[in-house]
């Protein structure tokens, strides 16, 4: 499964909280469609959602959870794990299944790659950490129904 390099940037600080990452030219100008904007809110729920199954994934595979949520000047690390022999950076990307047939995963741009790297080598410099002799960097997909339940889980380890 091919992570997509292609990424439109999009600016947080100048767009207006309600609205959606992608709006068709023909909302943005009036010809009939219309785009429901994503708040923040749901936004915030269904990652969080999306991580908590990510995570529980993880345990059942036999990993220790180090960290969640970890935030450093580079951004957030959405969960640190040990698995006895290395310490593994989880990106978790979860979507739901009405969008379109997209796969979560297609938004681990290169951008976001390094930005988890940048992450990765604070957090091994600022926290108490188990020796390991390995490091590894998975992205783990989540596709959600609107109600919050799991349809799909994908799970690439050394994604970058």
């Amino acid at each position: 499964m091919p992570i997509c390099d292609r990424f439109v940037p999009f600016n947080a600080a100048t767009a207006p909280l309600s609205q959606t990452r992608h709006t068709p030219s023909h909302a943005r100008h009036g010809h009939g469609h219309t785009v429901k904007p994503v708040t923040t809110d749901r936004r915030r729920k269904l990652g969080s959602r999306g991580e908590q199954i990510a995570a529980d994934h993880l345990v059942r595979r036999g990993f220790t959870i180090l960290e969640r949520n970890y935030r450093s000047r580079w951004g957030e690390i959405d969960i640190v794990a040990y698995d006895g022999s290395q310490i593994v950076f989880c990106e978790v990307k979860s979507r739901l299944v009405n969008r379109a047939g997209r796969d979560p995963l297609e938004s681990l741009h290169r951008r976001k790659r390094l930005q988890v790297r940048h992450m990765a080598s604070e957090w091994l410099a600022t926290r108490s950490h188990p020796r390991a002799p390995g490091l590894r960097f998975d992205a783990i997909g989540v596709t959600l129904t609107p109600g919050g339940e799991l349809v799909r889980l994908d799970h690439l380890e050394g994604a970058f």
